[in-house]
């Protein structure tokens, strides 16, 4: 089976023997899905989609460590969740563990020469095609630890002012969006005084706050693990409550006795990137399987870039939907059941 991705195109001319190896964040790709190795990923779609296939893979969160004969790490867009893996790897896994890092040249894989020899470890070029670079190096011990990566920040929403706990890879790392922030400004006058509502792809969990905040029964989805954490955290460190879940959109949530969970509104800042790539994938599942989720009378309501071409979604959906806000960058839109 021929690999899909650049990246694991590279990997597959070389002559490494990578049974039993670890690959970490790796994109979605035929060949390592039904090769050999061992997943290590937070994302939730790629989890399931080794897991379908019965192939072992893990999280980061999960308490237990392997002892890999190798490590191949897919450098990500976000360098600073590039450099989080590199410390988790050195503090989780035996020192001189072999280490190879992959990625493509315009999401920035040389700046790997910089941060591993700022980590203390070495590092020599292996080879580069399809525009992409292989790094070599080996696992050792470094001064920092992965938690370090975790901060906070303070968001003032109107009159309400919430502490936001922040990862690298996760969206609005370190800050409020601005489509966050227009939705937000929408919600009061949008939403019930009261009731469940479903927050998906929650990032840092400043919507399942707010809303918990506000009296709402909350419940958060987000298909990246780091995600998940930060909303948790987020949640906890201003005292509210809310469920919080993985998963790929509605994935998550699971059936209830009489079918699928039903909310009495959904919220969302959907993602419409696959690292550098444009994917409305989850954003028109979102839309499209909204209406089984929503109670009679229930509303959606998310924020979008002003190009994305989600009217026609929500047009097919819903049968018609209401522009709540446009600032010429984001719209608002809402649509009910």
């Amino acid at each position: 089976m021929n690999a899909e991705t650049p990246v694991c195109q590279l990997l597959q001319r070389q002559d490494a023997d990578y049974r039993g190896w670890l690959w970490v964040a790796p994109p979605r790709d035929a060949w390592l899905e039904g090769g050999e190795g061992v997943l290590l990923a937070a994302d939730q779609a790629v989890l399931a989609a080794w897991r379908q296939r019965g192939r072992p893979a893990l999280s980061p969160f999960d308490d237990d460590a392997p002892a890999p004969p190798g490590v191949v790490l897919f450098w990500p867009k976000a360098h600073a969740l590039g450099e989080w893996w590199l410390l988790w790897l050195c503090a989780r896994l035996p020192a001189g563990t072999p280490l190879q890092v992959v990625g493509e040249n315009q999401g920035g894989i040389k700046r790997v020469l910089k941060v591993l020899a700022a980590l203390g470890l070495g590092c020599r070029k292996v080879d580069s095609a399809r525009r992409c670079t292989l790094f070599a190096s080996s696992l050792d011990r470094v001064a920092l630890e992965p938690d370090v990566a975790w901060t906070s920040f303070e968001a003032e929403i109107g009159s309400e002012r919430l502490t936001l706990a922040s990862h690298p890879g996760v969206f609005g790392h370190g800050k409020l969006d601005d489509g966050t922030r227009l939705l937000l400004e929408q919600l009061p006058a949008a939403l019930p005084a009261t009731g469940e509502v479903l927050d998906l792809g929650c990032g840092d969990g400043i919507l399942a706050a707010w809303l918990a905040h506000r009296g709402h029964g909350v419940t958060a989805v987000d298909v990246n693990g780091f995600a998940v954490e930060a909303t948790r955290r987020t949640l906890a460190v201003n005292g509210l409550d809310g469920e919080v879940l993985a998963g790929d959109v509605f994935d998550g949530l699971g059936e209830r006795r009489g079918g699928a969970r039903r909310f009495d509104a959904i919220v969302s800042n959907p993602p419409f990137h696959q690292e550098r790539a444009i994917d409305y994938g989850p954003a028109g599942r979102l839309i499209a399987e909204a209406p089984r989720h929503l109670r009679p009378g229930g509303r959606l309501v998310l924020v979008a870039n002003a190009f994305l071409p989600y009217p026609d979604l929500l047009e097919r959906a819903f049968g018609g939907f209401e522009v709540l806000a446009d600032d010429r960058r984001f719209k608002v839109y809402s649509a009910r059941v």
